[in-house]
């Protein structure tokens, strides 16, 4: 019987190592998503229609949104700029706003840009030190990011007014 467990066990454990993907090939996308440069710092809205990403496919690291619906780049006025970076891109539940990391102000800031309004909004203009991995809520009102300000990287939280 104790072996008889011991080869059950076995078995359950090969099912699941073998349900992990294992197997699976992953689909890389063409026509606009990927190019021949980093593309790098994927991230899904949680509707899944959208997926934002950061390249140097411009010669310049700028972000990108790609609507996996329609299968194509959609355009972000005012958001990527010649003079600065943008990178790491964190998107709401319906795509509508995006956060990220720029250094428009010569150091590393946390931005949102608005799909709508085509303009950002600068949330750490206060504060000093490096800021990254922004994160944001699925209404976007809130964005969290980490921030190196009290001398160790810590998690800072931001309300927007909306």
């Amino acid at each position: 019987m104790m072996r008889l467990k011991g080869f059950l066990k076995l078995g359950i454990i090969l099912i699941l190592l073998s349900g992990c993907g294992a197997f699976v090939r992953p689909e890389i996308p063409t026509g606009g998503l990927n190019s021949n440069v980093a593309d790098e710092a994927p991230a899904y809205s949680s509707d899944g229609r959208y997926l934002a990403f950061a390249s140097d496919r411009n010669n310049h690291r700028d972000i990108f949104l790609y609507d996996l619906q329609q299968r194509q780049l959609i355009a972000l006025p005012n958001l990527n700029r010649r003079d600065s970076a943008q990178d790491q891109p964190a998107l709401s539940a319906d795509g509508r706003y995006l956060a990220y990391v720029s250094t428009e102000r010569g150091k590393t800031d946390i931005l949102v840009y608005d799909r709508v309004t085509a303009r950002s909004q600068l949330l750490t203009g206060n504060v000093r030190g490096t800021v990254r991995q922004p994160t944001i809520s699925g209404d976007g009102r809130f964005v969290a990011f980490q921030t190196t300000q009290l001398g160790q990287w810590n998690i800072a939280i931001i309300e927007r007014d909306l």
